[in-house]
């Protein structure tokens, strides 16, 4: 087929304005040239043919009066005195002009507000280093950030920059409303998606301390979200490698919830690319919490930046008995050794020595704190050993409502509780898939009774009938399968437990355990006398930020959330002491629980187990030569083999 010279001008021309608003510029500003040098030459051929006008001069002054009639149409006064020919070019001039100049003002204004629409959506180059990289959005961000403005405090300049799809007025506005103040940290937000190489590029990728990405929905979702979400990620990680050139330099912290992706995550074969399992921890959590109460207020303190924190030291040590250490430091409670070679040891045997190279893993306020001395600090008294010991006993547990963390939970009692243990789960019309998911459990976990049963907890007569009292642990979950919001959950725990405390008037045999999905209803909660509640999204989210700082603290939670090895409990002192009240030095008390191969991190006063202004009564990291009056109903925060 032919082409036409127009149809090629005309194709040439689209090319050149498809390349955005400065050839859009360019073409009205010629535009305008060739009008003006049009309407002179108009000008100028008119003055010469009627050269009795009187009017006669050059043609670059025909150009000037042609570009001021253009420009400013009052300038056409200057032809009143002229004749009709050369008013008649003044006002084709001037009617040129106005057209033009209007393209131009268009171009200029659309201009304008493209730069400050790409302004507010965030759209501009990120100039940060060492920052902390989000990548996405949920529920969990705004926790995270308000853990890592904690952990910079002792910093003069720091920023975290946040890129998601999300509008970066809506950004901005709820970290705004929820974070009152980021004190030294700087929050950056940016619009734009993060599994594109060019937009991590803007944000400075490759200059980043850490990344952080987000799930793409809620650990409530459907499972097609979730592997979407899955998906998502595993490009998002592909990504930043390429935006890295080819190779990782950079801790990235990654939430995954299929199986199968966490194995594309190892895949990559890099330990600077840690998945967490949200489901898996809270599983665990919820299993050790039903053990051993008050276990994730320990959690909290020790998960935050605000408080008690794990660091890994090192020293120039000299084949030091580990055992010893503890008496060599003002501020820390030492927990385990880490070497290159055997990972992570908790809880070492008494014979282990530390060696050179080998870092310390341990209980401190802040790194900034943690001196070692040559010289010993501290002497201990004179230590009764007893030997008291908890029975494992089997455990009658009610779960009320359902979610996916509830098999996590049950494979992790599996390891822990004694066989013949049962799990009655309560939940209105239950459906197909509950009862397939039930079923399942009962094939995986023979040696447990796991029953499925229909009844709405939400209304006290059918709570009443199922009789609560009689149940070691209670576990309250989502009552819907379906996507809900947190704050709906969180009522409707919040109407179960109300209807428990209606129901049972003493708390002291049955523990009763709730997830709550937003932090912000924590004091609420706190009122209806339930002995634990696990905030899930605030924990997670400090996992993660603690991840990002450090990447080695990943394999202390792995250590402490596994079954094998040592874990964290709260035990009744009735095992550590005979006679009540006792007052012992912090120090004394730490060789009385090392007696049975254990490590105090702290105590919990049992008359303050239900002040949240009190923290709980949880204090760890005590100074070791604080004098302590202990109760009866106290018990010590340790780290041992296990709850007995």
């Amino acid at each position: 087929m032919k082409i036409s010279f127009k149809d090629r001008l005309y194709y040439r021309f689209e090319l050149f304005l498809n390349k955005g608003g400065s050839s859009v510029f360019i073409s009205v500003l010629i535009v305008f040239i060739i009008g003006a040098a049009l309407m002179g030459g108009l000008r100028f051929a008119f003055l010469h043919i009627f050269q009795d006008s009187g009017s006669v001069y050059g043609f670059w002054k025909s150009i000037w009066v042609t570009f001021l009639q253009m420009t400013d149409p009052g300038s056409m006064s200057l032809d009143n005195p002229s004749p009709f020919w050369l008013k008649f070019a003044a006002i084709l001039s001037g009617v040129t002009g106005i057209i033009v100049l209007s393209m131009f003002i268009a171009v200029i204004t659309t201009t304008l507000e493209t730069k400050l629409y790409n302004f507010r959506k965030g759209r501009g180059r990120v100039i940060e280093s060492g920052h902390t990289l989000i990548l996405g959005w949920n529920e969990r961000v705004v926790d995270i950030i308000r853990e890592l403005i904690i952990a910079n405090e002792s910093k003069k300049r720091a920023s975290i920059v946040v890129l998601s799809e999300k509008d970066k007025d809506y950004m901005d506005d709820l970290i705004t409303k929820r974070i009152q103040n980021s004190k030294s940290t700087r929050i950056v937000t940016t619009n734009g998606r993060i599994s594109n190489v060019n937009e991590l590029r803007r944000v400075n990728t490759k200059d980043a301390k850490s990344i952080i990405i987000l799930a793409d929905c809620s650990e409530r979702a459907c499972a097609e979200a979730k592997n979407s979400s899955d998906v998502q990620t595993i490009k998002t990680i592909m990504a930043i490698i390429s935006a890295q050139m080819g190779k990782n330099h950079i801790p990235i912290i990654v939430e995954v919830f299929t199986e199968e992706k966490k194995e594309i995550v190892k895949y990559f074969g890099d330990q600077q690319i840690i998945a967490v399992d949200s489901w898996d921890i809270m599983g665990r959590l919820l299993m050790q919490t039903s053990l051993t109460s008050g276990l994730e207020v320990v959690y909290n303190e020790i998960l935050s930046f605000n408080g008690c924190e794990v660091y890994f030291y090192k020293e120039n040590w000299e084949d030091i008995p580990f055992y010893q250490l503890v008496f060599h430091f003002k501020d820390g409670i030492p927990l385990g050794i880490y070497s290159q070679t055997k990972g992570i040891v908790l809880r070492p045997p008494k014979e282990t020595r530390i060696n050179k190279g080998d870092a310390l893993i341990i209980l401190a306020d802040d790194d900034s704190t943690i001196h070692y001395s040559d010289q010993r600090l501290y002497q201990s008294g004179k230590v009764d050993v007893l030997k008291n010991q908890l029975v494992r006993q089997k455990k009658k547990t009610l779960i009320l409502g359902w979610h996916y963390v509830a098999t996590y939970f049950i494979r992790e009692a599996y390891e822990y509780l004694l066989k013949g243990s049962s799990f009655d789960i309560m939940f209105n019309q239950p459906g197909e898939n509950l009862g397939a998911s039930v079923e399942s459990l009962k094939k995986m976990y023979p040696g447990f009774e796991i029953n499925l049963i229909d009844a709405n907890p939400l209304n006290y007569e059918h709570l009443e009938a199922a009789h609560p009292e009689q149940y070691d642990n209670i576990i309250i979950l989502s009552q819907s399968l379906e996507e809900k919001s947190p704050d709906k959950i969180d009522s409707d725990t919040l109407i179960i437990l109300l209807l428990l405390r209606k129901k049972i008037k003493d708390f002291k045999k049955t523990n009763i355990i709730t997830q709550v999905l937003n932090s912000e209803n924590q004091e609420i909660i706190t009122q209806t006398d339930v002995d634990d509640f696990i905030i899930s999204n605030k924990l997670i989210t400090m996992i993660m930020a603690q991840i990002s700082e450090d990447p080695l603290i990943k394999l202390f939670y792995d250590d402490i959330f596994s079954e094998e090895g040592s874990e964290i409990y709260v035990k009744p002192i009735t095992l550590y002491f005979e006679s009540f009240p006792v007052t012992k030095s912090f120090i004394d008390i730490i060789m009385v629980a090392g007696c049975r191969d254990e490590i105090c991190l702290g105590i919990q006063k049992g008359d303050k187990k239900k002040r949240l202004d009190l923290n709980f009564g949880v204090e760890l990291n005590i100074s070791k030569d604080n004098m302590i009056i202990i109760n009866e109903n106290d018990y010590l925060i340790v780290l041992a083999e296990n709850e007995l």
